[in-house]
């Protein structure tokens, strides 16, 4: 019997890739094949890039150089992202990639970048960089990971987490779910750091096309890395080890 196969898309990965996010899509690819299923990464630059369907979507984050360049590459796909969230196509945005999907970027002062309006909620100018880690109790678990960004955001309806440690949002929250949608300012990338949040992503997609996620033993051995990493810094800054 052929495994049964799932196509992960992974949107500009040329532009939206600074820092190492665009391995979300390696990371979901890679915990599929474990679990028994074929998997393949289709990197999409250009609308003749696009599969005829998605199982999952994953964009990373890119430069502030970048933001206007990597917006007017996002508007040809426009057509096809709205289709995977109405069709709730599970879809991970990091950082950069996130906010170009929202209502806009406001950078400094009046200026500000257009987004494609897919997502709810604008990025705001934050009062200074922030380059740290990052914790965050989720409804999927704890989840770690680095924030490097000079804007936070308003208007999630509904945060991915509340802020244990470091600034996210900028409210108290950090991220934003919007049904299959998932904003956050975690790299790592997020979900090699942290595996539950990448199992719920693939669970969805399983479940959409009427599979089980059954994680293997190399599944378990490489959550036990990631437990350990996230405990390391869990540590650093006086919080419970998992």
């Amino acid at each position: 019997m052929t495994p049964a196969q799932l196509t992960i898309v992974s949107v500009l990965p040329r532009l939206l890739d600074t820092n190492g996010d665009a391995a979300n899509a390696r990371v979901l690819a890679q915990r599929a094949r474990w679990a028994g299923l074929e998997a393949t990464v289709v990197a999409v630059n250009t609308v003749a890039d696009l599969p005829e369907s998605a199982d999952l979507v994953v964009l990373g984050s890119g430069t502030d150089t970048d933001l206007v360049a990597a917006r007017d590459a996002l508007r040809p796909l426009q057509s096809a992202l709205r289709r995977w969230l109405d069709d709730d196509v599970p879809v991970l945005a990091v950082g950069t990639g996130w906010e170009l999907l929202s209502a806009g970027i406001d950078v400094t002062g009046d200026s500000s970048v257009e987004g494609l309006g897919l997502v709810s909620g604008r990025a705001r100018p934050l009062a200074a960089r922030i380059a740290d880690d990052l914790v965050v109790d989720a409804e999927a678990g704890r989840l770690l990971g680095f924030e490097n960004h000079a804007r936070g955001y308003a208007g999630s309806p509904v945060a991915l987490g509340t802020v244990r440690s470091g600034t996210g949002n900028g409210d108290g929250t950090e991220g934003t779910v919007e049904g299959s949608f998932i904003g956050t300012h975690l790299h790592g990338p997020v979900l090699a750091r942290n595996p539950q949040l990448a199992d719920r992503m693939l669970a969805t997609a399983c479940a959409a096309r009427g599979l089980t996620l059954v994680p293997s033993a190399m599944t378990a051995s490489v959550d036990d890395i990631a437990r350990a990493a996230r405990n390391v810094v869990a540590v650093r800054l006086s919080l419970t080890s998992e």
